[in-house]
């Protein structure tokens, strides 16, 4: 009898946390901005349009052909500038859900950070 290795929980393969259905991204930088959900596959969302500071769009990940427990995070095109992956992934539940990232910074010095 063959005896098979066992897989520690370490060796599993985990989601991003949280488990989000939709994805905001505030604009708190010095500069237009527009942005699309990007999976780990490089697979993009379609973008949102350009928007100025003090304002947000936000994506909601069932509008998407992923299916649920894709990791994305957003992937920042400043106009006329540097584009940035977000910090950090979120993984796509459909559960009403919203992770916000803001964006800070200048058009080719800036972070795209998660709040929540």
């Amino acid at each position: 009898m063959a005896v098979l290795p066992s897989v520690t929980a370490a060796a599993a393969p985990t989601q991003a946390q949280p488990c989000v259905q939709k994805m905001a991204v505030v604009n708190n930088a010095g500069f237009v901005l527009s942005w699309a959900a990007t999976a780990r596959t490089g697979e993009q969302s379609a973008p949102t349009d350009d928007y100025p500071i003090n304002q947000a769009r936000v994506i909601d990940l069932s509008t998407t052909s992923w299916p649920e427990g894709t990791d994305v995070r957003p992937y920042v095109q400043a106009v006329g500038g540097t584009n940035e992956f977000g910090s950090s992934y979120v993984s796509y539940c459909d559960n009403g859900q919203t992770a916000t990232y803001t964006v800070t910074g200048t058009t080719f010095d800036y972070s795209v950070t998660r709040l929540t």
